[in-house]
């Protein structure tokens, strides 16, 4: 072992707790050589396992394959998290030199024709084979994605997909890392206090230490969020200001990204055309619970007439506040807010006193996991993180046993990428003998030193939301870790985190969560009934917002392979929300293509009608347990055991079912939203 390899610490399995990866010995220059020995390490492996003169047995053939690759999967891990929470330009210039390289490495797996012809040969047999239930549910994984990966195409055929591949993955990294350098350039940088008039005193402190961070001392810096209509256009009292602040959401990305969405469509259509599909989303939903193309059409079609009812409704009550004739988008957010003061006596700003981070965390979302399964959290300052924002918490079970450990990376910075999201650095696996490692980020402004972290009522909601993720990480008990945890089908994974949100507003929870980070005083019941009646006021514009997004994706990737090449992003853009009758003028899409990293960055192509699809499960579930007869505690455990613990063991509607006792139904998620008749 030369001295390099000796000290790099992704060459060895870490002897911290749960084997939390050694961020103290991590440097950058450890990644490329732990990426590239992992590569080769896992490639040998493979190789072995499909030249073997071994007859193919499950033990010899799946479950050596789920043991290979411990190199590469312990830098990956680390990694991909890195560059999403804390990047460097010399880890930027990394991803895009690695992506293409990995997809490379994944094509040289799946294509190997010794190795599938061993799982096949395994899956033929499958019924004889004396499996159990996880098992043969993995074999059965296996053996889709080598077919779905193209195993069953002819040698030239395999080489163009191997090209589509490395191209696609090229055009995804960049157009990722556009998204991260146009957000921070589109930034609206302020001369004084009083242009932000209207905002609540800790935003405004919020924005002069953005300012500060960003070495613009003096300066007052509101940094936009991932998503279209930024949180400050509820209260921002400038109008052209707030115009100003939408703008420069809507136009960001597009000169840059727009061709690179064009090429991303066209390559994938293209790959899903030498499959066999005749589009991207008909080769993506056929992995899912979903299954066709019709069925997603179906359900997000029959959605929208009555979600542009409900949100045009909303906007004429606007615009009578306002006294025009229709209300402009960048005055939505702020004369919602209006409205809701007045007709609710609920005001945004004046909750945000009640909403303490710490106490969010501690006394809402651990306090809520612990009410509901059991847990309890323990942070350790002993453990380092990736980063010093970056909190680790201990996580044991209702007997003392050990569980896991929680990261939370609550807060904003330049070098992370926005929006919200969960990633594992330790996968659970009884094979492998690991225990898992998850981690929640989010993108909290941070104020100055000493002053407290307050939430709106939406960052309280992706507070849980993100949490309802980490508990599907740290519930896994599985053997396998290709089944572990959230490694579900994309359009099942939001539903538990989805679940999760509704802890955010029950009684008992708020009660201990919801206090004046002053005085102590609770907020009181009367104020949390109007802020369900107030949210319940919003809810046209955010599925119409939501939908304009989820159809934009579908259209971009719905195009067959020979169809007429886009020429404009921005047009086809235009003229997909017209198709869809949601070209709504005062309600553009959560995401426009430039900047719409879930889709053109993301694993969410062809999948963001997933977060909908799966709050049909979501909004019967949380029925489930308002009506069962059961304590929370009781049924928390029932769906712990048959559901978040199961991972991608078992088929993701067998396991609703199982603790729903019947397939799910949607007349739930049309209440909840406003959509009955």
């Amino acid at each position: 072992m030369t001295n390099a390899t000796a000290a790099n610490p992704f060459f060895r399995a870490s002897t911290l707790p749960y084997q939390l990866p050694p961020f103290a010995e991590i440097r950058e220059e450890h990644y490329l050589p732990a990426f590239e020995q992992g590569m080769a390490e896992q490639l040998q492996e493979t190789a072995a396992i499909g030249a073997s003169t071994e007859s193919p047995t499950f033990a010899n053939t799946v479950e050596a394959l789920e043991r290979s690759g411990a190199t590469l999967r312990r830098v990956a891990l680390v990694f991909f998290n890195k560059t999403s929470a804390d990047t460097t330009p010399y880890l930027q210039e990394l991803e895009a030199e690695l992506s293409p390289r990995l997809a490379a490495h994944e094509d040289a797996i799946h294509l190997d024709p010794a190795l599938f012809a061993r799982i096949d040969a395994l899956h033929a047999q499958r019924a004889e084979l004396g499996l159990d239930a996880e098992q043969l549910r993995l074999l059965e994984r296996y053996h889709a994605r080598f077919v779905r990966s193209g195993a069953r195409l002819d040698a030239a055929q395999q080489d163009r997909l191997r090209e589509l591949n490395a191209e696609i993955a090229a055009v995804t990294t960049a157009f990722e890392q556009n998204v991260f350098a146009d957000t921070r350039a589109a930034a609206l940088v302020l001369d004084s206090a009083e242009e932000l008039a209207g905002l609540p005193e800790d935003e405004i402190a919020a924005a002069a230490e953005n300012a500060k961070s960003l070495g613009k001392d003096g300066k007052y810096v509101l940094s936009l969020k991932n998503f279209s209509n930024q949180t400050e256009l509820a209260s921002l009292a400038d109008p052209a200001l707030r115009r100003r602040l939408l703008e420069a959401s809507l136009a960001r990305g597009i000169e840059s990204n727009g061709p690179l969405a064009i090429k991303a469509a066209a390559l994938r259509a293209e790959r899903a055309a030498l499959l066999g599909f005749d589009s991207h989303a008909a080769w993506e939903v056929a992995d899912q619970t979903a299954k066709t193309t019709e069925a997603v059409e179906g359900m997000l079609g029959g959605l929208v007439a009555p979600a542009v009812r409900n949100a045009d409704a909303e906007g004429a009550a606007l615009a009578r506040a306002a006294g025009v004739d229709v209300i402009d988008a960048a005055d939505w957010q702020y004369w919602s807010e209006k409205v809701r003061k007045e007709r609710f006596d609920v005001d945004a700003s004046a909750l945000r006193p009640y909403l303490e981070l710490e106490s969010v965390l501690r006394d809402g979302v651990f306090h809520a996991a612990g009410l509901v399964y059991g847990i309890r959290f323990e942070e350790r300052p002993d453990l380092t993180a990736y980063h010093p924002d970056a909190r680790v918490f201990e996580v044991f079970n209702e007997d003392g046993s050990r569980l896991g450990l929680f990261i939370g990376d609550f807060h904003a910075r330049e070098s992370k990428r926005g929006g919200a999201w969960m990633n594992e650095l330790v996968q659970q696996s009884r094979l492998l003998g690991q225990k898992p490692v998850v981690v929640n980020n989010l993108n909290i402004a941070k104020p100055p030193a000493g002053e407290p972290v307050l939430l709106t009522w939406d960052e309280v909601g992706t507070l849980f939301h993100e949490f309802g993720h980490a508990l599907h990480g740290l519930f896994s008990d599985v053997t396998y870790p290709s089944l572990a945890g959230t490694e579900v089908p994309r359009d099942f994974v939001e539903y538990p985190s989805q679940v999760n949100e509704m802890w955010r507003d029950w009684p008992e929870v708020m009660a201990t969560y919801a206090r004046h980070h002053l005085t102590g005083e609770p907020m009181s019941p009367q104020l949390v009934r109007k802020l369900q009646e107030a949210d319940r006021f919003g809810e046209g514009f955010r599925t119409v917002e939501y939908l304009a997004a989820a159809l934009l994706d579908w259209t971009w990737h719905t195009r067959a392979a020979d169809a007429e090449p886009v020429a404009d992003a921005v047009a086809f853009e235009r003229a997909a929300l017209e198709r869809w009758g949601l070209a709504h003028p005062s309600i553009p899409p959560r995401y426009r293509t430039g900047y719409f990293a879930h889709i053109f960055a993301g694993g969410y192509a062809a999948g963001y009608y997933g977060y909908i699809w799966s709050e049909v499960l979501d909004a019967d579930t949380v029925e489930w347990f308002r009506t069962n007869g059961k304590t929370v505690r009781e049924s928390g455990e029932i769906f712990r055991r048959e559901l978040l613990s199961r991972g991608g063991s078992a088929d993701p509607l067998t396991a609703f079912a199982a603790f729903r006792g019947r397939a799910p139904e949607i007349e739930p998620l049309l209440k909840r939203r406003g959509l009955t008749a």
